[in-house]
């Protein structure tokens, strides 16, 4: 019998089988991590992506399905190939091979067991985990020692914003346990003379049309969390209305340009100095990977 799976928040408590066929869970996937893109990737923060780019491995599926994703082919329709801890071992070789920096695992939370067994023994470079933090606090504690970045979102302060667009009321109260689980296992970041992160916690908002109360909260929590300038911050102005149906027509805008100015003076006002904003143009689909199996297929 297939165990039943408590790996997320969600709770879903239903058998999980090896593949993702017969899968019934919300992150409808099975136990084997599915694999969309396995490439190295330059559009992350300077400090991850550097000169030679971040080994990225895109996985399949996702137990949070905000409305407005913009990886919905891999993340609600599932697109992938599944492979085995080992052969993910070596696509983390080949990308290491390739000159990535660090292995930067993105959305790899309904897979735990498996990522943890690929990361064992551990790398030659930094791993990050790429994550929505919409992670159960037992799930990150068995990642420790394996994990050397945590790449957070925190997506929503408001419940009701939660709940509108991804269907979880309770994520703030979730990613709250849950960074603050990851900022336990790095400590404050360390930057090497390169400028590259090497260990920490880099949280990401990704800043919604018409949110700039939560925008604004969310810094409010950063800076009452942590430890002055201890976690990187990065205030995201990437918000591209997907070229589908939306259930709310507000998304079909983009985020104003003083919205963003003024949440970005208002990081400064809280004394977050440690981070990154964007330029305007990141909001377009151009810095999309495309999800065809790169990397992922062995040769």
């Amino acid at each position: 019998m297939d165990k039943l799976c408590r790996l997320c928040p969600r709770d879903c408590a239903l058998p999980r089988p090896e593949t993702a066929r017969g899968a019934t869970g919300t992150c409808g996937m099975g136990t084997t991590p599915r694999v969309a893109r396995a490439a190295l990737h330059f559009g992350e923060e300077p400090c991850i992506s550097g000169t030679r780019g971040s080994g990225t491995v895109f996985f399949s599926g996702c137990a949070l399905r905000c409305v407005f994703c913009q990886n919905a082919p891999i993340s609600a329709q599932g697109f992938g190939r599944e492979v085995t801890p080992a052969r993910l071992r070596e696509i983390y070789q080949a990308l290491l091979a390739q000159g990535a920096h660090n292995i930067n695992l993105v959305t790899p939370s309904h897979f735990v067991p498996a990522v943890r067994a690929s990361l064992t023994p551990r790398l030659s470079a930094p791993v990050c985990y790429n994550t929505s933090a919409y992670d159960r606090e037992e799930a990150l504690r068995s990642l420790e020692g394996l994990i050397d970045i945590y790449l957070p979102d925190m997506k929503y302060r408001s419940p009701v914003l939660a709940e509108r667009y991804s269907g979880a009321a309770d994520y703030p109260s979730v990613a709250d346990r849950a960074i603050r689980e990851m900022f336990r296992q790095t400590g404050p970041f360390v930057l090497g003379e390169d400028g590259l992160l090497r260990r920490g916690v880099l949280i990401r908002h990704l800043m919604l049309p018409g949110a700039l109360q939560d925008t604004l909260d969310v810094i409010d929590w950063v800076a009452e969390t942590f430890p002055r300038n201890s976690v990187l911050f990065s205030l995201l102005w990437q918000y591209t209305p997907p070229d589908r149906p939306l259930p709310y027509p507000e998304l079909a805008a983009r985020v104003s340009e003083e919205d963003y100015a003024l949440a970005a003076r208002y990081l400064s006002l809280r004394g977050i100095e440690a981070g990154f904003l964007q330029e305007k143009e990141a909001a377009c689909n151009e810095f999309l990977p495309s999800f065809d199996l790169t990397g992922v297929e062995e040769t």
